[in-house]
């Protein structure tokens, strides 16, 4: 097929398919195209750039511990030795349960700092006895973990301890493979935990850490002599304390998913270092209930860390290198060429 154009008279200089008309258009065509180039330039820069520094602004403004928090943790032990302030007498091979509640006071924290108070309570549930009680206040820093001296933070209501180190009850968000000192509501001073290993916690990777207090003095206090099997009518006894404990860690959340306590408290005699009573001797661990319920909630955190620091910059990233590719494309396409038929000139084909 051939093509021929046939000239026509036309006088109207403003004919919808005149010279004029056309450059209109061939004018247009081209800034529109530089406008599409830039704006896709733009927008692939900013996506990138906000899929580089989104993780980083997130986790430092979003990713913190939560200030109303609500928990329970349950640990238990067989076996378990103990001195009952109810019989006065040590109890021996029976059952321990330990209960630790955490309830936020989200009124007294602030955007960097959570409040919590912390009750603990022992129990003999071989003889329905009560073992021991512990209540503890602190504050925190809602990323690092790290115990802040204020808002009325005490142990046992004594408000003249001051509190150093790592909360215990959670690491740092992003935990690093290294010693943390923790603060021990035994001893009143932060200890070392030591970075032991990584280990599977129902399908979580997590990060061991453990806690080694030899044979320490805690206290000194008077007793009655006759009542331990002592000559004398009172004598004073030093409370020793020894303790290895053990936490698994998840470390991308910092939260605690299971715990493994071995203590020891007794009376020794200091005149002859001889043991004069046990105070309390077990080996508790977490229940599988508690651990499962943890790690479904450290599970749910997680997901929403992912989300954050990684799903939502990687879209953005990448909706950032496809904007800028569209812009090679334009820019290296080449314009279609165009023919300026004089008007009155009309296309036919043969």
């Amino acid at each position: 097929m051939s093509v021929r154009i046939k000239n026509t008279k036309h006088t109207g200089g403003d004919h919808p398919n005149g010279p004029r008309q056309q450059e209109v258009k061939r004018v247009l065509i081209l800034p529109m195209r530089r406008v599409a180039g830039f704006t896709l330039t733009g927008l692939g820069v900013f996506l990138i750039t906000q899929a580089v520094i989104l993780p980083t602004y997130v986790s430092s403004h979003f990713v913190k511990f939560p200030l109303d928090e609500h928990t329970t943790a349950i640990l238990s032990g067989t076996g378990v030795s103990y001195f009952s302030q109810v019989k006065l007498k040590e109890e021996t091979g029976v059952r321990v349960q330990a209960t630790y509640t955490i309830n936020g006071d989200a009124t007294a924290g602030n955007s960097s700092t959570a409040v919590w108070n912390q009750t603990s309570s022992a129990r003999d549930l071989t003889n329905g006895l009560p073992v021991s009680t512990m209540t503890r206040r602190f504050a925190f820093n809602r990323r690092t973990g790290q115990l802040v001296d204020c808002c009325g933070a005490s142990v046992n209501g004594n408000k003249a301890i001051r509190q150093t180190g790592l909360v215990g009850y959670l690491f740092p968000i992003g935990t690093k493979k290294q010693t943390y000192d923790v603060f021990d509501t035994t001893l009143n001073r932060p200890v070392p935990f030591t970075y032991e290993g990584t280990a599977g916690t129902e399908g979580i990777q997590t990060y061991v850490f453990t806690e080694n207090v030899a044979p320490t003095q805690v206290s000194t206090i008077t007793v009655p002599g006759p009542f331990f099997g002592l000559k004398q009518k009172t004598v004073k006894l030093d409370q020793m304390y020894q303790v290895h404990l053990i936490y698994w860690v998840d470390p991308e959340t910092g939260a605690l998913l299971n715990v493994n306590e071995n203590e020891k408290m007794t009376l020794q005699n200091p005149a002859d270092g001889a043991t004069v009573a046990v105070l309390f001797d077990g080996d508790l661990a977490t229940t599988p209930a508690t651990v499962q319920h943890v790690v479904n909630l450290d599970s749910s955190a997680r997901t929403k860390l992912s989300l954050l620091t990684t799903i939502i910059p990687l879209a953005a990233g990448i909706l950032g290198a496809m904007a800028l590719v569209a812009r090679v494309f334009l820019a290296v396409r080449k314009p279609v060429k165009r023919v300026l038929i004089p008007a009155g000139t009309a296309v036919t084909g043969r």
